[in-house]
């Protein structure tokens, strides 16, 4: 009989997380617990261990489509796979936001038999990270609301606030509001709106301070809004860095959970991937790496915006090297790039697979001729596919010179990614050390987004709206065109149109609007219609979610 997610996960019985950290090499007194099966860890431990680095190993996928693809179910079953080979070995995800796990998406524990477990409490309040991030947004929008009805000795332009107030929940009600109303005594009225917790930029400093005091003096960078003299006032101008850093003293310590098969695992922080850089935090893959002989990772969505934020984000501020990319793919989803229908997907088709691998290929190229990184493509085989199917997929892959792995990890666990590990570890001995960017940080903000647009996605050149040109010249005028840019666009193409799948070409991408991120350091350029306020279908997932008296839940998934 065919078994759910959350079925397969209360089917296994779990081992005690002082036995997983014991396995991770983690000493008891770096060891937080929260219950039996998940633990928090200290900090310290990144500075007390002598181990030597572990090889750092990153899962991106190709564009994503509604046939699925399975990007954190592999990386969990390559860790697992990796551990039936006798390697020592860490994975480190995000953590899932209870909007999508409500919505339409979904949790993000994986699948099958390879997931992160206790998958109820990954997907629901975990340790309370999230509510802890919101916490802190929250109150620096009380703070910042407060000094104006004090007095605004800051000077601050009511209808220049940046800083929004935030909810984990998809919520489009709460995407623009009126508040302040109901008289003097209630507060200053003005326009505002909410975010989901997760495009917080909070959640974004979280996940690239590499400690305490880096963490607040991040925090203390953040904009808020802007004086009437349109000079930007900070976090820290308004004295909130160090009550808000006290509320997030514990969220900031990765969380350690377990794979169905044991594997340790470290599940900490999920910045919005469409308008943040997509990543678990810094501090957790820091700590994979160092417990691990091989550290395990994924990035938000496709390669296109993940991979690319991932590497010329993430690893260049925390110095990171990949040592190898594994890079997801489905027969069913290159399909669906070719023009297939969704109904349609369980026939075989080789046409419109062969017109769907360019969005493959052009992921594998980025990865091998952008940042000249190793890399396999795992393919995670469905029953439907046939090997005709499969046998394309390999030669096209092999004219770039890149190998394919088939996956099975969803039905196998470990077992099915046994053949992908032994290519990544074969990847990983081969180093050859030639990592680069997709552009340099002395390039103009206009360069680097070109850059990106180019070398990445394949388009022709870049076009700047008249609001985006202004907020350049005032990004230059301020000092912030040193940072990296965090492209904001739909995760569904390689332009910043949903509906060009495949591998478009001959397009620009426009830019509607540029924001200064500077407690996370990045600058946000934001494309076609991205919100950061989900809203809920017609028929969410939460309808579907349940609870009996012994508090067993069903539904998620």
């Amino acid at each position: 009989m065919f078994k759910s997610d959350i079925e397969i996960a209360q089917s296994v019985e779990m081992k005690n997380i002082r036995e997983i950290a014991n396995t991770a090499g983690i000493d008891e007194k770096y060891l937080e617990q929260y219950g039996n099966y998940k633990a928090k860890i200290d900090l310290s431990l990144l500075k007390e261990c002598e181990k030597k680095d572990g090889k750092l190993v990153l899962v991106t996928a190709i564009t994503p489509t509604p046939a699925g693809e399975g990007k954190t179910t592999t990386t969990i079953g390559l860790a697992d796979g990796l551990r039936k080979i006798g390697k020592n070995v860490v994975v480190a995800l995000r953590e899932p936001s209870l909007g999508p796990v409500f919505g339409i998406k979904g949790g993000a524990a994986g699948g099958g038999y390879a997931q992160v477990v206790p998958m109820e409490d990954i997907n629901l309040h975990f340790t309370g990270d999230f509510h802890a991030i919101g916490a802190a947004n929250n109150l620096l929008a009380a703070m910042l609301d407060n000094h104006i009805y004090q007095g605004n000795s800051l000077n601050i332009d009511p209808r220049r606030i940046t800083w929004k107030r935030c909810v984990d929940m998809n919520d489009r009600q709460l995407r623009f509001i009126t508040d302040g109303l109901g008289g003097r005594v209630n507060g200053v009225p003005r326009e505002d709106g909410y975010d989901i917790t997760v495009a917080s930029e909070i959640m974004a400093v979280l996940c690239l301070a590499t400690s305490i005091t880096d963490l607040k003096n991040r925090i203390s960078r953040l904009i808020v809004g802007y004086t009437y003299d349109e000079k930007p006032v900070t976090a820290g101008d308004l004295k909130a860095a160090g009550a808000m850093t006290a509320l997030l003293k514990d969220a900031i310590k990765p969380n350690l959970v377990q794979t169905l098969e044991g594997t340790p695992a470290f599940v900490h922080g999920g910045p919005f991937a469409n308008i943040a850089h997509g990543c678990n935090s810094v501090i957790a893959t820091k700590m994979a790496m160092k417990l691990g002989d091989y550290a395990i990772t994924e990035a938000g969505f496709g390669a296109d915006l993940g991979a690319e934020k991932f590497l010329d984000i993430k690893c260049r501020y925390a110095g990171l090297t990949p040592s190898a990319v594994v890079i997801v793919a489905t027969v069913r989803a290159l399909k669906m790039h070719g023009g297939m229908a969704k109904s349609d997907l369980a026939e075989e088709n080789l046409t419109a697979l062969e017109k769907g691998l360019p969005n493959l290929l052009r992921h594998v190229s980025n990865i091998k001729n952008v940042y000249k990184l190793p890399s396999v493509v795992a393919v995670n085989r469905f029953p439907t596919d046939t090997d005709a199917e499969i046998e394309l997929i390999i030669a096209k892959c092999k004219e770039l010179g890149v190998n394919v792995c088939l996956s099975t990890v969803w039905a196998d666990g470990g077992s099915g990614g046994v053949e992908i590990a032994k290519e990544v570890v074969r990847l990983c001995e081969e180093e050859t050390g030639d990592f680069t960017f997709s552009y340099e940080l002395e390039d103009s903000i206009e360069t680097k987004i070109e850059k990106i647009v180019k070398k990445i996605y394949g388009g022709d050149g870049v076009i700047f709206e008249a609001n985006a040109k202004k907020q350049l010249a005032q990004i230059k005028a301020l000092g912030y065109d040193g940072l990296p840019v965090c492209m904001a666009k739909t995760q569904y193409s390689f332009s910043d149109d949903a509906a060009k799948l495949g591998a478009p070409e001959n397009f620009k991408v426009t830019v509607r609007s540029l924001k200064i991120a500077s407690g996370a350091g990045f600058v946000v350029a934001l494309t076609g219609s991205i919100m950061t306020m989900p809203g809920l279908p017609k028929s969410p997932a939460a309808e579907r979610i349940d609870v009996d008296e012994n508090g067993i839940i069903s539904g998620l998934f």
